[in-house]
């Protein structure tokens, strides 16, 4: 195994997750497999006293503690204006060989990478934690993180269930704690859910037996040949940590244009399915199965096409029995060519490889992913919504005179 290039100045890990018991037995994992590493976190839980507590620890315990006060009332802004600093001070010391971030219980890992790259400090990994047995009881929670105590500010109306699927899917590395009470079901459903993600298991570090790793011995002036001094090898979790991060790739691994989404996949009583269409929705049947489609499965996503707007990619994000549908932009074909300059390579590149020669990459791709799936009854639901033959032939024109069903929905 060898130890993995870092870039230069201090790598930072940033490690989050709802499932506060694995977050938690990561860091510790962290702090103990890489001496000298420090971790940072703010609590937010203390907000609503007006500041937000800071801790610095290392693998012994609490080196550092202050407050940073709220920013317009918002803790998770206050962590954003004191975490680069923080980690700034930590560089400029030049004693710490990893900077782990610990993120509060509801803090999505997207916004602290970017910030922390923003700051100018170098992410070499980001990492999720989760107890295997806890998945599907955290998609299905559709209750508001307020109501636990987990908003991250007054404002904050996000639920459990779309937060920790934001939080599993975006980071590439999954640190999975030791949990008796999972079941296959419940280690399939993760795997469906995330099939890129590298699933490292909490508590297979300890590698400080291990065989040097480092340099070649060296020759003096003398004639002595001096052996490399020994290395710690690092555990799979801690290679992890220092493999490097795309901060730009993995947003646009987000966008609904050109996610990564899941493959088809049934096993263990999991199925996933990918439905894919070159025929719009009717507005009003949509509108209509939404409650039933939003349903039938534990966590849906992808992108989908109206036909009363077709020009607008259409986001669609469902978890907890609650869906979130948006705006994504437009379809690059209905872009101008010179537009086309303006659009990140990646976007380009994942139309050109799903072009269609009338429609171009307008087009229905949707994933659902859950135990129990009725496949057969969600892809008849999916299809009953889609614009009949004689509809679909009356043309663009007749489409936009459609009921604008979704308008309301889109302006909340």
């Amino acid at each position: 195994m060898a130890v993995p290039a870092v870039s230069p100045g201090l790598p930072v890990v940033i490690v989050g997750g709802l499932h506060a018991d694995a977050r938690k037995a990561a860091v510790a994992q962290l702090l103990a497999d890489v001496p000298g590493s420090v971790a940072l976190h703010h609590d937010l839980a203390t907000a609503a006293a007006g500041t937000v507590v800071r801790t610095v620890r290392d693998a012994t315990g609490v080196l550092d503690a202050g407050e940073a006060p709220l920013v317009n009332d918002c803790a998770c802004c206050a962590l954003r204006e004191d975490l680069v600093p923080e980690l700034e001070r930590l560089a400029d010391a030049g004693r710490t060989p990893l900077a782990v971030v610990e993120l509060w219980d509801s803090v999505e890992p997207k916004a602290m990478a970017e910030v922390v790259t923003a700051g100018g400090l170098t992410v070499t990994g980001v990492i999720t934690a989760v107890d295997p047995a806890l998945v599907l009881p955290y998609l299905g929670n559709g209750d508001d993180l307020a109501e636990g105590g987990l908003a991250a500010a007054a404002t904050d109306q996000r639920t459990v269930a779309d937060t920790f699927a934001r939080q599993l899917e975006y980071a590439p590395v999954l640190a999975i704690a030791e949990s008796p009470e999972a079941d296959d079901e419940d280690r399939e459903l993760l795997a469906q859910l995330h099939p890129t993600a590298r699933q490292v298991p909490i508590g297979h570090g300890d590698l400080a037996g291990a065989p040097p790793l480092g340099p070649f011995a060296r020759d003096t002036a003398d004639g002595l040949t001096v052996p490399p001094p020994r290395r710690r090898r690092h555990s799979p979790l801690a290679e992890a940590a220092l493999a490097g991060f795309d901060v730009e790739a993995a947003a646009a691994a987000q966008h609904p244009a050109c996610a990564l989404l899941p493959a088809e996949a049934d096993a263990h009583g999991v199925s996933t399915l990918v439905w894919q269409q070159r025929r719009p929705f009717h507005p009003e049947r949509l509108y209509a199965a939404l409650e039933d489609l939003t349903c039938a499965a534990a966590r849906s996503r992808g992108r989908f096409w109206l036909a009363d707007k077709p020009d607008t990619l259409f986001h669609w994000d469902a978890a907890g029995g609650a869906l979130c549908v948006e705006s994504a932009g437009p379809w690059l074909a209905s872009l101008p060519d010179a537009a086309w300059e303006m659009v990140p390579p990646v976007r380009r590149a994942a139309a050109a490889l799903d072009w269609h020669p009338e429609h171009g990459d307008r087009g229905q791709h949707l994933v659902f992913t859950s135990p129990g799936l009725d496949r057969d009854g969600l892809e008849r639901l999916l299809e009953s919504c889609l614009l009949t033959d004689a509809e679909y032939a009356a043309g663009r024109d007749a489409w936009q005179r459609l009921p604008h069903a979704f308008d309301t929905l889109l302006e909340v």
